[in-house]
């Protein structure tokens, strides 16, 4: 489990190779960082893994940094490629497919609770 927040205003210096790297399922791992406000995870998805329709309270911003990512989100089909980014509302359902080997930046606020317990069972189908 990543590093939790000790204290809201203690500063945390965090090495992306000290994070335990989370292996969801053949396709799909995920590293990530939170704080009291906002969570940082870096994703390796697969080519063909299918991320299922979802959602969730928290506000995101996914950064593709290599590869690109083909998502369904109210009603659109939106691929996002490396060097682009989707901001997605809280509460709106979202799937997404990796169309190739894919590397992305996944920016929370506030943090994935489901994550951090462990109850995200969509993503570890």
């Amino acid at each position: 489990m990543p590093p939790s927040s000790e204290s809201a205003s203690a500063a945390r210096y965090v090495r992306l190779k000290d994070l335990p790297i989370e292996h969801l399922t053949p396709l799909i791992e995920r590293q990530y960082v939170h704080g009291e406000q906002a969570m940082l995870a870096r994703l390796l998805l697969r080519k063909g893994c299918v991320v299922p329709e979802h959602s969730h309270a928290n506000e995101q911003i996914t950064y593709v940094l290599d590869g690109a990512l083909q998502f369904q989100i109210q009603g659109q089909e939106i691929v996002v490629g490396a060097g682009e980014m989707l901001v997605i509302p809280a509460n709106v359902p979202h799937s997404a497919v990796a169309l190739e080997d894919t590397i992305d930046l996944d920016v929370f606020c506030p943090p994935r609770a489901d994550w951090i317990a462990g109850t995200d069972s969509y993503l570890r189908k």
